[in-house]
């Protein structure tokens, strides 16, 4: 007797595979069998999307390690050993997420989260499309410019401002003395990268290596902005003498920058020995060190697409007279839009009153707001 191969879920996309390929060999008088299995086989086995530590930032103040779905053992070390990071983490993290959401707020897909979802963005992010490398790179760099600035500000036990900014150095305008509090980013890139990149490095797949990738992409965008603050001293403010410190830019600079690695990125394939990757566009000429990697294509976000994530444009806001990503033609797919006249109140005629007030009247204009028509059924789904 024969004995059965046990099947796990791991296995499935083999196994639909080789089926289909057994039906093919077999002839057409089997294929029509082999099509309700394979079918079953999916819905069965559909890829679930795991729960994430980007979860944290919906927590809030009640972060507690036992209870954050989606971390793995690793990183539910490092927060049960440092508690007040995790909090710092928490913090951070609606903070990269309404930093995505403002970089795509005129794109079809607009870095939408999920209230109440352990997985914050839901099924889109299964694709290993550009904007899961922009959702890793983002929320690298939102933990480490957290954590940094958390130690600056001495609200963390095992790190505060970076000790080897000590003594002299020099710039464009000339010497200087270190002084102040640099930003301890090098800590910050250090824990980022700990906490993490502790699940990809669990697995060896095409995906793992894409997150890694832009993981790191992330981290260096926050050090690239890194800024020399200085503070001067000598006679009637002659800036003689300065002391200066390291400051993180603004968290927008990093976001700007990540959005133009957005449009930029490369797409890879995994080389064959499973160890690293290769630019799928055999042309190109260059370096992907500090660029957005990808995998697959992008779904175009049109319409509403349970399986593949997207909530579709329907209702959306879009402008009548931009050719960009934000008008009408490209966010509504080319299915139209409506438009709604709405009265709008806002200040105007301020007059500053002394002392120390602004008073203002409230004008009311009438404006015209346009929104894309829902996508349209074929017909034949309404014939019964």
């Amino acid at each position: 007797m024969r004995r059965r191969k046990m099947i796990s879920p791991m296995n499935t996309r083999s196994l639909s595979d080789n089926r289909s390929a057994m039906a093919i060999r077999n002839g057409s008088k089997r294929q029509h069998h082999a099509k309700p299995i394979f079918i079953l086989l999916l819905l069965i086995f559909t890829p679930r999307v795991d729960s994430s530590w980007w979860y944290i930032g919906a927590l809030g103040a009640r972060v507690i390690c036992d209870n954050i779905p989606g971390l793995v053992n690793k990183q539910r070390q490092l927060c049960q050993r440092h508690p007040d990071l995790m909090q710092s983490i928490s913090e951070g993290a609606s903070e990269w997420i309404k930093e995505c959401q403002h970089q795509f707020r005129y794109h079809r897909w607009n870095c939408s989260t999920l209230d109440r979802d352990h997985t914050v963005f839901g099924r889109v992010m299964l694709r290993s499309s550009r904007e899961a490398a922009f959702v890793y790179a983002i929320s690298s760099a939102g933990v480490v410019y957290a954590i940094t600035r958390a130690c600056s500000q001495g609200e963390l036990k095992i790190c505060n401002c970076d000790s080897l900014k000590r003594g002299q150095a020099s710039d464009d305008k000339g010497y200087f003395d270190w002084g102040g509090c640099s930003d301890n980013i090098n800590y910050g890139i250090k824990f980022a990268k700990a906490f993490v990149d502790a699940r990809e490095k669990m697995v060896k797949d095409a995906r793992a290596l894409m997150n890694l990738h832009n993981n790191r992409c992330g981290r260096m965008a926050v050090k690239r902005f890194m800024k020399l603050e200085c503070k001067c001293h000598g006679v009637s403010g002659s800036c003689s003498l300065r002391t200066c410190w390291l400051a993180m830019s603004d968290f927008r600079r990093t976001g700007d920058y990540l959005r133009k690695k957005y449009d930029t990125a490369i797409e890879v394939t995994m080389n064959q020995d499973g160890t690293g990757f290769m630019v799928a566009d055999r042309d190109f000429q260059g370096t992907t060190k500090n660029e957005l990697v990808y995998v697959e294509n992008s779904p175009d976000y049109c319409v509403r697409d349970r399986m593949a994530g997207s909530l579709g444009t329907a209702g959306r806001v879009c402008s009548k007279s931009s050719r960009g990503t934000d008008g009408c033609e490209v966010m509504c797919c080319g299915r139209g839009y409506d438009t709604m006249r709405v009265k709008r109140v806002t200040k105007c005629e301020c007059k500053f009153k002394w002392c120390c007030a602004v008073e203002c009247k409230d004008c009311e204009d009438v404006v015209d707001i346009h929104t894309c028509k829902p996508h349209k059924r074929p017909d034949w789904l309404d014939i019964t």
